[in-house]
C-alpha cells in the first residue's frame, strides 16, 4: 500500500504520506487531523519503534500493566491507533491538532540508512518540522512530543533551530548519549546494544514478511518489500559495537548527537521520571537547566517509565502547555509553576510546586564515611581508615543511625571518596539506599525495575578528571577525554556523580550508601518484560557486565576505601527543610 486517505473514528488518517528528504530518501509519515477541512497546530514525532505497530502488539507487557493499573488511560479511545511512546491521537485530534508519525530513516515504513540518533537523524527531524510547517492541514505552528526516543531527538533537533518549532515536550528523555546511556562514568553499559536488538532491528525497512502484519492498516509494519539479512545488515549500523569502539568522548562520534545546549531556545516542558536510573533522568534535568530558552519548565513523576505520560494527569499537562504555546489558548499555563514535583514518600506521591531546580532552599548535607564502623556521620572523621572490598564485589555498605525525624531528599546527589587499588583501574558502582528499622531495605517501582534503589551513580576511576567549567559540589560532570590509568596503592581523589532522586524517609529509618564493584542486586527476586533480554534483578535492563570491558585482571583486584585524619570522603545530600 502507498499513500492513501480515508475517515476513521472521527478523523481524517493519510497513510504513508511521502516525504523527501534533501539528499533524495523518502520518509513515510501519517497525519490524524480534524475531518473539517482547515488549519490545525501539529504535535510531531520521528522515531524506529514504526507507527504501524500498535502498543498492544508491539509491547504487550506494558500495556497489559498500563491498561489494568490505569484505567484512564485507555478511557475514551478505541485504542486501535495506539503506538509505543508516542500520542494516542483520539486523544489529541478532537482538540483540533493535526498528529504526525514519522517513521525514522531506516525503519517501518521510511527508507535509507539506519543510524540511530545520528545527526543525519536529526537533520531529518528538522526537515520532517518544517514539511510539516508548509502542508494546507497545518498553522504552521509544530510541536514536538513523545517519550524517550521521540523526547531523545528533539533535544538534537531543537537545537538546529527549525524556523517552525514552536515548543517541545520531551517526556522521560536522555540528553547526553555518552553519559547517560551507553558509558555510566566511563563503564559500558550493555543496554543500547540489547535495546537495538529487540526493539529496532525487528522493525527495521525491509523485515517486512519477517515482521508483524499492522492492525491498523492491512500491510506490512516494516516494509513493504521484504529485503534478505544480508541487505538489512548492510542497511544498517552495528549500535553496539560502535558503542564499544568510542570509549571515549572525545570523538565526533559522541559530539555529533551532543546538543549545543546554547542553540536551545525554543520553549520547553521535561518531564523527567525518579525511577529511570540508567537512561532517561539525568538528561531531562541537564537539558531543564543548560537549554538556553527562557520559556522552559520541569515536570518530575514516578511509576513505570511508559504509563505517565498517557495518563489524564499526563495528557492534562501536555495538553495545558501545548495549548498555550501553539493555540494561543488560555490555559492555566502562565501560572505554571517551573518546577512541578511528584514527592516520592513511601506508598504514594505528593505534588508540590518550586521555583528553581536543584529546589532553591536545598540545604547540602554531608555525611561523611567512617570506616571503623561503617558508619555515615554529619561530622568528619579524625581517625584514618580504610575498607577494602573485591574489586569486583559486592563492597561496603555505610549507615546513618536512625534519623531523628523525617528528613526528604530531593535534588542531585554526589560522592567525594579516596580510593586506591591494587590494579591501574577501578569501577565504582555507587548505590544510595534507605532502610526500614527491622533492615530491611526501601525500595521503589521504577521506570522500568519494579525493585529499584533510591539512587545510583557509577565512576571509572581512570575516567575520574572533571570538567571545571560545568562541574558543580553537587553535580561532578566528568569530561572522559582521556584515560588516566592509576598507580597501584596510590590513593586518588574521586568525584562520583549520582543521578537526582527523591525520597521522603520516615524518622526511625535510616539512610544508606554502598560502594561496590559490579550492578547492585534486589536480593527478592526478579522480573521481565518481553521486550527485554535479560531478567531484571534491581537495576534493569543497565547492566555493566560486558566482560570484554571488564577483565578480571584490571577490575579484579582489591580496593580499598580510606577515609578520615584529613581525607574527608563523604556523602553531599539534597536534605528538603520542612516548611
Amino acid at each position: 500500500m502507498r499513500q492513501k486517505s480515508e475517515l476513521q473514528d472521527g478523523m481524517r488518517i493519510d497513510w504513508d504520506v511521502e516525504v523527501t528528504m534533501e539528499d533524495g530518501v523518502v520518509l513515510r509519515a501519517d497525519v490524524y487531523r480534524p475531518v473539517a477541512e482547515g488549519r490545525y497546530p501539529v504535535i510531531l514525532s520521528y522515531g524506529p519503534y514504526g507507527k504501524w505497530l500498535t502498543f498492544q502488539d508491539g509491547y504487550p507487557d506494558q500495556w497489559r500493566i498500563m491498561a489494568d493499573e490505569h484505567p484512564d488511560v485507555t478511557a475514551g479511545s478505541t485504542n486501535k491507533y495506539q503506538s509505543w511512546e508516542v500520542v494516542d491521537p483520539e486523544k489529541w485530534v478532537p482538540d483540533r491538532y493535526a498528529c504526525v508519525r514519522v517513521d525514522s530513516r531506516g525503519c517501518g515504513r521510511s527508507e535509507g540508512y539506519l543510524d540511530t540518533w545520528s545527526a543525519r537523524e536529526a537533520k531529518d527531524l528538522y526537515h520532517c518540522i518544517e514539511w510539516a510547517a508548509l502542508q494546507p492541514w497545518s498553522t504552521g505552528k509544530i510541536g514536538l512530543n513523545g517519550i524517550s526516543y521521540y523526547a531523545m531527538n528533539q533535544w538534537q533537533a531543537a537545537a538546529l533551530q527549525p524556523p517552525h518549532l514552536t515548543a517541545m515536550c520531551a517526556w522521560e528523555g536522555a540528553a547526553d548519549f555518552y553519559r547517560d546511556l551507553a558509558w555510566h562514568g566511563g563503564i559500558l553499559c550493555t543496554f543500547a546494544a540489547n535495546w537495538y536488538d529487540m526493539q529496532v532491528k525487528t522493525v527495521q525497512h525491509g523485515v517486512g514478511k519477517r515482521g508483524r502484519r499492522s492492525r491498523m492498516v492491512a500491510d506490512w509494519v516494516a516494509g513493504p518489500e521484504t529485503l534478505t539479512q544480508e541487505e538489512l545488515g548492510a542497511n544498517r549500523c552495528d549500535f553496539g559495537e560502535e558503542i564499544f569502539a568510542h570509549p571515549l568522548d572525545n570523538v565526533e562520534y559522541w559530539q555529533s548527537r551532543m546538543p549545543d545546549w546554547s542553540k536551545v531556545t525554543v520553549p520547553l516542558l521535561s518531564a523527567a521520571n525518579w525511577g529511570g536510573q540508567g537512561l532517561h533522568p539525568r538528561g531531562n534535568f541537564e537539558g531543564f537547566v543548560r537549554a538556553a530558552s527562557k520559556e522552559k519548565w520541569l515536570e518530575v513523576h514516578g511509576i513505570e517509565h511508559w504509563t505517565e505520560f498517557y495518563t489524564d494527569y499526563g495528557v492534562h499537562l501536555q495538553k495545558r502547555f501545548f495549548g498555550h504555546f501553539l493555540k494561543g489558548e488560555d490555559t492555566g499555563w502562565q501560572d505554571q509553576p517551573r518546577v512541578q514535583l511528584q514527592v516520592r514518600k513511601i506508598g504514594r506521591f505528593v505534588e508540590r510546586h518550586e521555583d528553581a531546580w536543584p529546589v532553591a532552599r536545598t540545604e547540602w548535607s554531608r555525611f561523611y564515611l567512617n570506616p571503623s564502623d561503617h558508619s555515615l556521620s554529619p561530622k568528619p572523621v579524625s581517625q584514618a581508615g580504610a575498607v577494602t572490598y573485591d574489586g569486583l564485589g559486592d563492597g561496603a555498605t555505610f549507615l546513618t543511625p536512625p534519623l531523628e525525624k523525617e528528613t526528604e531528599i530531593t535534588g542531585p546527589v554526589a560522592a567525594k571518596l579516596f580510593v586506591s587499588s591494587e590494579t591501574e583501574d577501578a569501577d565504582l558502582f555507587l548505590v544510595l539506599r534507605v532502610f526500614a528499622p527491622d533492615m530491611k531495605e526501601i525500595v521503589f517501582p521504577g521506570a522500568l525495575d519494579p525493585h529499584t534503589p533510591i539512587g545510583q551513580g557509577w565512576l571509572r576511576a581512570s575516567h575520574r578528571k572533571l570538567d571545571p567549567e560545568l562541574t558543580t559540589p553537587y553535580r561532578p560532570y566528568h569530561s572522559h577525554d582521556e584515560k588516566q590509568p592509576l598507580t597501584p596503592g596510590e590513593v586518588y581523589e574521586l568525584d562520583v556523580e549520582v543521578w537526582p532522586t527523591c525520597v521522603v524517609v520516615p524518622a526511625g529509618y535510616r539512610i544508606a550508601l554502598t560502594v561496590r564493584g559490579r550492578d547492585y542486586v534486589y536480593p527478592g527476586g526478579g522480573a521481565r518484560l518481553a521486550s527485554m533480554k535479560n531478567l531484571f534483578t534491581g537495576v534493569g535492563p543497565f547492566l555493566h557486565d560486558d566482560p570484554r570491558d571488564r577483565p578480571p585482571k584490571i577490575f579484579g583486584g582489591k580496593v580499598t576505601l580510606h577515609a578520615g585524619g584529613g581525607q574527608d570522603a563523604y556523602l553531599l545530600l539534597p536534605i528538603i527543610p520542612r516548611g
